[in-house]
């Protein structure tokens, strides 16, 4: 007679502890967890229910109004978020980086070294710019993924992890740029003390750099403890993604004088020499400074500089458009979500729930307390911040607590809670071909390692550096 499933019952059996807690995680987020659009609504609803019965200007009238506003409130930052991941994109396109990672890739030989070089690019590039990071490790892991067999939603849950580690608390962070940005409207501090707060206080501090590496170090590991048991192991198709990422010259190159400037590198140097005058005049006269505009010009002169031809940067722009879809229908309802809380006050409850029983050296904390719950329902971070500063911020100067530390503890917050919080994780599972929820169903394990360790530092190591 035959026993037809030993094999199932033998790779359960070598599952450990931890694997069968994060299959039953991603089981469930598979399976419970509907589509991004369809939280973002039922968000708005759960908002506006809350306003209704806990603010103090919980009108319908009021609610009405203010998601309206927050709706149209938000087109120009949606679209300054929409840009630093198109050019990001597009930069991560061009020949000279697809080759560099396609080099790197080829160092990964088993599951150990596949996760390690998924998160070090992955954090790397996203320190420089959270666009470009957010892309070039989507990438990575399906370069990666190629040629080592691994989950490949585990993979992508590695890459994202990385980039969530450092996209709120690198050097493009919008809480960070805000407040070192002179005349910044979202400069709160300088409006509270009519002074800045430079990057060498908050991104380049080494309370912010040494425990980002240190959780650089460790993710990898327990992705490595958390990586699915052989029999659940569902990799990625090489072929398949190879088709993806097969390139199209854009069309039928014209023989004409059209199409010669279409291709030429010397039209479009002609542009990437201008930005670049513009900017060493600006630099020369007022001093280096970086905001969003500014780092969204940067990605745009370097990639047109790198694809050398308009032909070929058009081409990069119309890819990175198909990715960037769901999050642009996405970033006016969280608008909304922000314009209710704005207007009804319920934002001011939430905050002033965690102010009153602050005190100087314990506000960062509670910052970061808060912005875990504030994240779920507004994940922008530019955003978030109008929401939550302009609460906390005059508490800080109230309560005498450090004020790169308070700022920063919104930002981390928003850090961790992004884990959970599938708005980011869209573009990168579009550009990689997983869903998302068997993502999240990972990011889960990452989210609660995350954010009980950054919790540690702003409640320890923050007040005694501050």
């Amino acid at each position: 007679m035959e026993t037809p499933s030993v094999e199932p019952v033998s790779e359960s059996s070598r599952k450990t502890l931890m694997q069968r807690c994060v299959y039953t995680c991603v089981y469930l987020f598979e399976r419970i967890m509907p589509d991004p659009f369809v939280i973002v609504i039922l968000l708005t609803a759960v908002t506006a229910l809350c306003a209704f019965f806990l603010a103090p200007h919980g009108t319908p009238s009021v609610i009405l109004t203010g998601w309206y506003k927050g709706i149209v409130g938000i087109f120009t930052f949606a679209f300054q978020m929409v840009l630093i991941l198109v050019t990001g994109y597009a930069l991560a396109n061009a020949n000279v980086v697809q080759t560099g990672l396609r080099r790197v890739a080829l160092l990964a030989s088993g599951p150990g070294s596949a996760v390690a070089i998924v998160f070090a690019v992955g954090a790397g590039a996203t320190f420089l710019n959270w666009g470009f990071g957010l892309v070039v490790g989507a990438m990575m892991a399906k370069e990666v993924a190629k040629r080592v067999r691994v989950d490949f939603a585990w993979l992508v849950a590695a890459s994202y992890t990385s980039w969530v580690l450092w996209a709120f608390t690198g050097m493009s962070s919008s809480i960070a740029l805000s407040i070192a940005s002179p005349g910044s409207p979202l400069n709160l501090i300088e409006k509270q003390i009519h002074s800045v707060v430079p990057l060498s206080q908050t991104v380049f501090a080494s309370w912010i750099l040494l425990p980002g590496l240190l959780a650089t170090v460790l993710l990898p590991a327990l992705f490595m403890l958390i990586r699915a048991a052989p029999g659940d192991v569902i990799a990625a198709d090489p072929q398949a993604l190879a088709e993806q990422d097969a390139h199209s010259d854009g069309g039928v190159k014209r023989k004409s004088i059209a199409g010669r400037l279409e291709g030429s590198r010397i039209c479009a140097m002609v542009f990437v020499v201008a930005g670049v005058a513009y900017l060493a005049q600006e630099w020369s006269q007022h001093g280096v400074s970086l905001d969003i505009n500014t780092v969204i010009f940067i990605f745009l002169l370097t990639g047109l500089a790198l694809h050398g031809s308009a032909r070929a940067y058009v081409d990069a722009i119309s890819k990175a458009a198909r990715v960037t879809g769901p999050m642009l229908l996405q970033y006016p309802f969280y608008g909304g979500i922000m314009g209710i809380m704005s207007a009804t006050g319920l934002a001011q409850v939430a905050s002033s729930a965690f102010i009153h029983f602050a005190s100087g050296h314990t506000l960062p904390f509670w910052s970061y307390i808060g912005s875990l719950f504030i994240t779920l329902l507004i994940p922008s971070g530019g955003g978030h911040w109008a929401v939550q500063g302009p609460f906390t911020i005059p508490a800080a100067v109230q309560l005498g607590a450090s004020l790169p530390g308070t700022a920063m503890g919104i930002a981390t917050g928003e850090l961790a809670a992004s884990l959970l919080q599938p708005f980011w994780a869209i573009p990168v599972v579009a550009i990689a071909g997983v869903g998302v929820q068997r993502v999240i169903g990972f990011t889960f394990v990452s989210f609660l390692a995350c954010g009980s360790f950054f919790g540690l530092v702003y409640l320890v190591l923050v007040p005694l550096l501050h």
